[in-house]
């Protein structure tokens, strides 16, 4: 801790400990004999009984009033979280007056009476503790991560049972501490309460009164019950707000392998996408129509491919968006009726569910399969952990088990679903998933950004970049035929070369060499003409020097051995390229090397 930090808090904690020091220097003084008990006991009855019914109503209004500030949009709810704000920059004395005008006689609500009664005591407290609540209740809601109440929605809940089971329980403690604050002002209220309601006594008002009757040494005898009861309710919200001790992360062994892998294929589903949204400097236009089971999208970082994901699961307002499921339009449907398994990029678990609440949280879930899927991806031994007992692989397959245990689903959506995971695991899992998804009657669409991950999973892939569909189509065809150098790099390509196109469907890649392709569908399908200049690409580790191979090549660099690899630099044809060798490779000079010729990709020059 910075010096200079502490010093500073020092001082301020010394200068707020000083009165109450100084207060006990006088005990010696003090009147305990004058002091009317009984009155004493009746306006502290009055402060606790007028707080906390303050307190109460404050909580039954201003928590939906904070959710509706930290939720809302547009100028009226900038105007209406500076209204909320404008008691505590009132002198008490004046808000008193502001509510005399209102509540006093001749006000509009004057004929209620409140003048001079134990409900005037409430509304004066009312409104001067309100904000304590409300900024503490918007301030917790915002912190809430939308995330979680979208998954919840995507699992069958509608928005009042999202805010009981999800906002409300996150936001409890913030919320507390904000109620704690409330009673504390409310029960140490003056300025309003005197001007509004002078009877029955409340503590600070009898307390003023003894004060001008008997002068200060009465003071601290009434005092006394004033700090006791504070110090009680302070001891209380701290004891109800500490924080919980956090059990070490748990390691787990091998996952053990899935029971149900699925019967056989399920039949493909029609999709068809119209989504468009304008944002500032930002246009999302996709237009997509697909046969396929699974769907993989992959683009840049801000291309809209998590957007198209939430379009597709409602969770975007998009005027004039159409989602069409084998004909049925999804559109007017909330996320709750749309029947999605969603898996957002961040998990979205809530932090006060342990695993086993979790993975059962879904309406429709069915707890057989959720348990299977628990024992499945090895999170039988943490279904009483919470999210931040985890390890961020374990937070993974919880999100991926919630998702599968529900009983009606149509679509289910991956985002980055296995980015967290290290790579044996992320291999392992994608294959298991890739199984249970082959025998369910579903639509996957699965955001990502390896392209191996797309190929391995999919049958359609679509890229995305600036908000636009640039290339759709079977996973097949789009790899072998990217259409553009973009595409072919969105799709992990990374040696590119020049050629042109020849009679006999081969590419010519300078210096005599001339590449052999054939796309994966057929020999020379979809080859441009003759005479055509293209680009091609093939991965670094398709490109294999062999002392056999068909290709005459030069390697012109050998790097250091990295994860059982060697990198290197070849020329092939007129092309300079990285690609990937096995350690044992040969030295630098003339060699020959053999590429697949389903692997080279082309796209127009």
């Amino acid at each position: 801790m910075p010096g200079a930090v502490r010093v500073l808090a020092c001082l301020l904690g010394l200068w707020l400990l000083a009165p109450f020091l100084a207060g006990l220097l006088r005990l010696g003084d003090a009147d305990w004999s004058g002091v009317d008990r009984a009155a004493l006991a009746r306006a502290a009855g009055v402060s606790v009984a007028s707080a906390s019914l303050a307190t109460l109503l404050i909580g039954l209004f201003g928590i939906p009033l904070g959710y509706v500030l930290a939720r809302g949009r547009g100028w009226w709810t900038a105007w209406l979280g500076g209204v909320v704000q404008l008691p505590l920059a009132l002198p008490p004395l004046a808000g008193g007056v502001l509510l005399l005008f209102l509540l006093g006689y001749g006000g509009p609500l004057g004929a209620l009476g409140l003048s001079e009664h134990f409900a005037g005591i409430v509304a004066a407290e009312l409104f001067v503790a309100s904000p304590f609540l409300i900024i503490a209740a918007r301030s917790a809601f915002a912190a809430i991560d939308p995330a979680l109440e979208d998954v919840a929605a995507t699992l069958g809940h509608r928005p009042g049972a999202i805010f009981r089971r999800v906002s409300l329980p996150l936001a409890w403690r913030p919320i507390l501490a904000g109620l704690v604050l409330a009673w504390l002002r409310a029960f140490g209220e003056f300025g309003a309460t005197v001007m509004l309601a002078y009877h029955p006594y409340s503590l600070p008002v009898f307390t003023y009164v003894a004060f001008g009757e008997a002068g200060l040494p009465s003071m601290l005898p009434v005092l006394a019950p004033t700090l006791v009861l504070a110090a009680l309710v302070m001891a209380a919200g701290h004891w109800l707000t500490r924080p919980v001790a956090r059990r070490a992360v748990p390691r787990t062994g091998p996952l053990p392998p899935l029971a149900d892998r699925g019967a056989a294929e399920a039949p493909p589903r029609h999709l068809m996408l119209a989504l468009r949204r304008d944002l500032p400097g930002f246009t999302l236009d996709v237009r997509l129509e697909s046969r396929a089971r699974r769907i993989a999208i992959l683009g840049p970082s801000g291309s809209g491919k998590s957007m198209t994901l939430r379009a597709i699961a409602g969770l975007e307002d998009m005027a004039g968006t159409q989602v069409r499921l084998d004909g049925r339009d999804l559109s007017p449907l909330p996320p709750d009726q749309r029947a999605v398994a969603y898996v957002p990029q961040g998990y979205a678990l809530p932090a006060h569910m342990t695993v086993a609440r979790q993975v059962a949280f879904a309406v429709d879930c069915m707890p057989d399969r959720a348990a299977a899927w628990m024992a499945a991806l090895g999170l039988e031994g943490l279904a009483g952990r919470c999210p931040d007992e985890l390890s961020p692989g374990q937070r993974q397959r919880v999100a991926l088990a919630r998702a599968f245990a529900r009983r009606n689903v149509d679509l289910v959506l991956l985002d980055e679903p296995f980015s967290a995971l290290d790579a044996p695991l992320r291999a392992r899992l994608r294959r298991e998933v890739l199984a249970v998804l082959r025998g369910m009657n579903v639509l996957t669409v699965l955001v990502t950004h390896d392209p191996a991950e797309a190929l391995a999973m999919a049958e359609d892939i679509v890229l995305l970049d600036g908000g636009r569909v640039i290339r759709a189509g079977p996973a097949a065809a789009v790899f072998a035929r990217p259409g553009s150098e973009l595409a072919a790099r969105l799709l992990g390509a990374e040696a590119i070369g020049d050629g042109v196109v020849l009679p006999d469907g081969r590419i010519d890649v300078g210096r005599g060499v001339a590449l052999q392709v054939r796309h994966p569908d057929g020999e020379g399908a979809d080859l441009p003409p003759p005479g055509a200049r293209v680009r091609w690409s093939a991965r670094p580790y398709q490109i294999r020097p062999a002392e056999e191979g068909a290709y005459p090549a030069r390697i012109l660099w050998r790097g250091p051995i990295q994860d059982g690899q060697r990198p290197m630099r070849l020329l092939l044809g007129d092309a300079e390229l990285e690609i990937l060798a096995d350690p044992s490779c040969m030295a630098e000079g003339a060699c020959r090397v053999d590429i697949d010729p389903c692997c080279l990709q082309l796209w127009p020059a």
